[in-house]
């Protein structure tokens, strides 16, 4: 079965599958009772190639714009261009100059004429009634004028589906369907013979066993979509910085209304429209709405910013104009959302189980239904009736009918495919409050296969609150721990040098200080420029003093390749300086000077670069992040096209900045390692603090490598394949090193690999990982897009947690699999040899069976005595629920436990169904099959039963016994290799709930509801029997996992 499974239905991965995979798989599920139910979770294609052209059009639209936008620049400089654009009077009345249609042309169209025409962007913002420095004047009533004339930042949602819109399609099941005519036949039929009421118990049995069902399964199916309903809010909270009434501010993207100031950096997504205010080196990446991959730069001459585009390099400040559904992301996002997630691996291959279960089911019903017929044939044959036919004939008729439907019912596990559904979604509901966000539903069970984990240093395992603690100056090194120490700094240090380390330091980031909305001064930015800027403030430096009295001409951002990040200042005395700063290594080989002790600049000599390079290493040792400060001055002649020069600084300072390891990371290390699961540290930091920290975490072990990334690339396909294994820590690594280390894990070593990143450049290794994992306080939304799991407090231990629910739902999927295949496998033997074979055959078919293991199907149809069905379709309805939904909810939401990370993972190739299943499932399937069997044969005998009403009390103990069997087995289930089934089983609140419902609603089926279910009421005796048969069955399962049998 699995390797038919892996051949027909191998194809789909856990991410980035094509839709040739996903549609062939579709293909493939012949028989399906209920599509909807079945297909709800799964990837809508035609909405996907819908939005697919959406792109296509955008892109030739954007490309057009473009072309006409340098086309028409080409005519209307110099000339004056007259307005002939009229307010709206409504706009007017609100109080703007401008309404939401003409704002949107400019920017979708890149209409320059029309920006030009309405005089700019700065006039645009008079327009808005706002300012591009102070942005908007956020009072209650000019907010809310906004949003009527302008509209709000979201986009349109498909509406919450109700309960009854689950009942719905619950009773789209072909079978049902069926089985509803059925008991509406039997209705008829059975009233027009025997009367009212006793004619109509048959048909309001089924009927009501019919509304049951369908009860069960829709409200099961609907707490699924308010669970993903939750999930779907958490993803989409995406905050943003913003200038109002003066201040920064962040707020939730959904708030921003045209006219707001927004910042944007690096890896932000565009929020919405708008137009580019100020800044610099500004790249954006367009694929998401044109399909294009080139970046875009973006300027005050071409000053388009598409809402859904990203910020791959450089930062600026936008003006918003079109916000929501007015956008084309926002048009295309309606789209998007309707094309749904791709469906997971195992969801794939469970639906394949159910196809070749519900072929096989439909081929035994046909038989049973024929062997039942022909029984009735030849008993009235045998009593020359055969030519007479009558009411009851009719009904008999129609109930084995009903019986062969109730089989295909029972025989196809819709459950199968929907139980991942049920614990993917239980698990992502959890581990939301264990701080992880599951974004796609295939992470949950990838990440229980994992074997690698390659996690980033900053943040994940270091708290990320950053400070500095020592810095080097003028050739002498400065602790940094009190407030004395910096005072001291202060007083020692030349002031001309002083002077040029916070003009350094204020000029050369990317954060800001800034006074928020409740007049308390915040500093905004990363930890390490929040840990500088710190430093600075803590110097008696001013922010806002420094900024103003320089002038930024040319911004580098920071960029994880070239490890550094520079500016151009033009100076208040005149003249042009540049300041770079960067990993201490590098912009210490760009220094051919520094400051001495006297504040003067000399010549770099040996000695004095081996004592700046020995202090680098030794801050490194202590396990300190080092930053080197640098600058250099510039001729008139730079302009701000030429590239910031890389050699011929001065070395200003080298910082030594100190970030904690977090609290646990140590024994969540060691977790991972009992648990099979190799974790290595990728970061851009210099090798010896990685080192350092990697030895602190147990990262970093007797036998494992440190290699920095410029050596791991130079090395060869065979030395990669022989190193890799043993890498532990990469050091000054850039993206590319980590993704070619996550390739080759994958590939070359079959790992499954999971990957941590929190920056725009981490976005490729997270798409080529198995699973990516996001960082959520520190990643950027680049990252976060790109990612599988958002860690929501960037902790390693969470990462351990994820790894700990993965394995859960695998397992959990996998006893629920046991419990469903043992029920079908003994139903089978039983009923199926009991209706259609003589005696050598049953005992030929029981041993193919379970040499085959590949029936999962409820055939309980006819005893050899009576012909009759001995189980009727109402007990059969009511099995199916037992072993369909119940099951499911039972064994598919067990919670983890610790004893989870001391198992070996699954890997890439692990077999689903494992041999350990399969003993189980063979030696429980043994045990019920001869226990029913010793019933259908010798039960009249052993409870001495010999009235008329012998048949019906046989088949209803028959009845109550499977159904124990199978209670009990369902907690035998609970593990599939430990003797201790009981161990937490009080914590699960869900199993208990669904045991002590099915026993309640069995004991209720015997004894009160025998007219509509053909059941009699049992003695005591015979209850303590049918618990007893069952109860024994897990002493039976306790021997059988004694039992050796291989992992596979």
């Amino acid at each position: 079965m699995e390797s038919y499974l892996n051949e027909n239905f191998g194809g789909v991965k856990p991410k980035n599958s094509s839709d040739e995979a996903l549609e062939r798989w579709r293909k493939l599920c012949g028989f399906v009772k209920n599509p909807k139910r079945r297909f709800r979770f799964t990837a809508n294609l035609s909405k996907r190639y819908e939005a697919q052209a959406m792109r296509q059009t955008n892109q030739e639209k954007l490309r057009v714009a473009v072309l006409v936008s340098k086309a028409a620049l080409q005519f209307i400089h110099g000339i004056t261009l007259s307005s002939e654009y009229i307010v709206p009077e409504e706009v007017k009345a609100a109080g703007f100059q401008i309404d939401a249609e003409e704002l949107g042309t400019i920017v979708e169209d890149h209409d320059v004429k029309k920006l030009k025409m309405h005089g700019g962007v700065e006039n645009l913002a008079n327009k808005l009634c706002t300012s591009t420095t102070n942005g908007l004047a956020a009072t209650g009533d000019l907010l809310t004028r906004r949003q009527q004339i302008y509209g709000i930042n979201k986009f349109t949602e498909s509406e919450a589906r109700s309960f009854w819109v689950f009942v719905w399609e619950a009773l789209q099941d072909m079978t049902l369907m069926i089985l509803g005519v059925c008991a509406f036949v039997s209705l008829i039929v059975g009233i027009t013979i025997e009367g009212w009421p006793h004619g109509a118990h048959d048909g309001l049995g089924i009927a009501a066993s019919i509304l049951l069902v369908v009860f069960v399964t829709a409200t099961s199916d609907y707490r699924q979509s308010l669970q993903f309903k939750d999930l779907d809010k958490e993803k989409k909270k995406i905050s943003i910085q913003v200038t109002r009434n003066g201040y920064r501010q962040k707020i939730s993207i959904y708030e921003l209304l045209p006219g707001d100031i927004v910042h944007l950096a690096i890896g932000d997504q565009v929020p919405a429209d708008g137009l580019f205010v100020t800044g610099f080196s500004l790249s954006i990446n367009e694929s998401s709405l044109t399909g294009e991959s080139d970046p875009v730069m973006v300027n005050a001459q071409n000053p388009f910013l598409l809402s859904g585009t990203k910020v791959q390099d450089g930062s600026c400040k936008m003006l918003v104009t079109t916000v929501g559904m007015r956008t084309q992301w926002g048009k295309l996002l309606a789209t998007l959302s309707e094309g749904g997630d791709d469906e997971t691996p195992l969801q794939v291959k469970l639906n394949g189980v159910a196809t070749i279960i519900g072929k096989i089911g439909l081929f035994f019903a046909v038989v049973t239904f024929a062997v039942l017929v022909q029984g009735l044939f030849t008993s009235k044959m045998q009593q020359g009736t055969h030519w007479s036919w009558s009411g009851d004939d009719a009904l008999q008729m129609l109930e084995f009918f009903a019986v062969a439907v109730t089989i295909v019912v029972v025989a196809v596990p819709e459950g199968l495919p929907l139980a991942v559904t049920l614990s993917l979604a239980f698990a992502m509901k959890k581990m939301m409050n264990d701080k992880a966000l599951v974004r796609h539903l295939a992470a949950c069970e990838t990440m229980g296969s994992a074997t690698t984990i390659c996690s980033d240093k900053t943040g994940t395992l270091t708290t990320n609150h950053m400070a500095v603690v020592k810095v080097c100056i003028c050739g002498n090194i400065k602790e940094m721990h009190s407030s004395d120490e910096v005072l001291t700094l202060s007083s020692e240090v030349p002031s001309s040098t002083l002077k040029t380390l916070l003009q350094s330091i204020f000029n050369n980031t990317a954060g800001e200080v800034v006074i928020n909305k409740d007049g308390k001064r915040e500093i905004l930015g990363t930890p390490t420029e929040t840990a500088l800027l710190e430093f600075g403030l803590s110097l008696g430096g001013d922010f806002q003093a420094e900024r103003g009295a320089s002038k930024l001409v040319k911004v580098e951002p920071f960029n994880s390749e070239k490890k550094r990040m520079g500016v151009v200042l033009e100076l208040p005395q005149g003249g042009l300086q540049a300041h770079c700063k960067g990993a201490s290594e590098i912009i210490l080989d760009a220094c051919d000077k520094y400051v001495d002790s006297k504040g003067d600049i000399v010549p770099l000599d040996e000695a004095t670069l081996n004592h700046l390079k020995d202090t680098i290493e030794q801050f490194a040792n202590e396990a300190l992040r080092t930053l080197c400060l640098a600058y250099v001055e510039l001729g008139d002649e730079f302009s701000d096209v030429d590239p910031i020069p890389l050699k011929g600084y001065t070395c200003i300072a080298i910082v030594g900045i100190k970030d904690p390891v977090r609290p646990g990371v140590k024994e969540s290390v060691s977790i991972c390692r009992s648990a099979g699961i190799t974790v290595r540290m990728v970061t851009g930091d210099n090798i010896n603090t990685a080192k350092a920290i990697a030895r602190e975490c147990g990262i970093l072990t007797d036998g494992g490598i440190a290699i920095e990334g410029p050596v791991f690339r130079e090395k060869s396909l065979e030395e990669l394949r022989e190193i890799i294994p043993k890498i532990q820590v990469m050091a000054r690594s850039s993206p590319l090193d980590k993704h070619t280390l996550v390739k080759h894990l994958r590939t070359t070593l079959g790992e499954v690999v999971a990957v941590t990143g929190d920056g725009t450049n981490d976005a490729p290794a997270l798409h080529e990982a198995d699973i990516g994992l996001a960082m959520g306080i520190a990643g950027t939304e680049v990252a976060k897009e790109s990612a599988d799991v958002i860690i929501l407090d960037d902790n390693f231990s969470t990462i351990v947690t994820v790894a700990k629910w993965g394995r859960s739902v695998y397992i959990n999927i996998q006893k629920f699999v046991q419990f469903q295949l043992t029920v079908n496998v003994v139903a089978l033997i039983v009923n199926f040899s009991s209706a259609c074979l003589t005696a050598i055959m049953r005992f030929l078919v029981l041993w193919l069976v379970l040499w085959l293991y590949i029936v999962l199907l409820v055939l309980w149809v006819t005893t050899p005595a009576s012909g009759n069905a001995p189980l009727t379709a109402v007990q059969l309805l009511w099995v199916n629920m037992i072993m369909d939904t119940l099951g499911a909810l039972a064994l598919a939401t067990e919670p983890p436990n610790d004893e989870l990370m001391q198992r070996t993972p699954v890997g890439r190739k692990g077999n689903f169904i494992s041999n350990v299943m399969w003993r189980n499932i063979m030696g429980q399937s043994l045990y019920q099959f001869v226990v029913i069997w010793y019933l259908q044969t010798q039960g009249k005998a052993l409870f001495h039963l010999d009235s008329s009403e012998s048949d019906l009390i046989l088949n209803t103990l028959i009845f109550n016994s499977f159904v124990f069997c199978q209670v009990f087995n369902e907690i035998s289930s609970r593990e599939m290799e430990k003797i201790d089934v009981f161990q937490g089983i009080l914590k699960n609140y869900v199993f208990v709930t669904v045991l002590a419902c099915t026993v309640i609603f069995q004991i209720i089926i015997i004894e009160f509801l025998g007219t509509f279910a053909n059941t009699s009421p049992l003695t005591l005796l015979q209850w303590f029997f049918s618990i007893f048969i069952g109860f024994l069955g897990m002493p039976i399962a306790a021997a059988v996992k004694m039992i050796p049998v291989g992992s596979t």
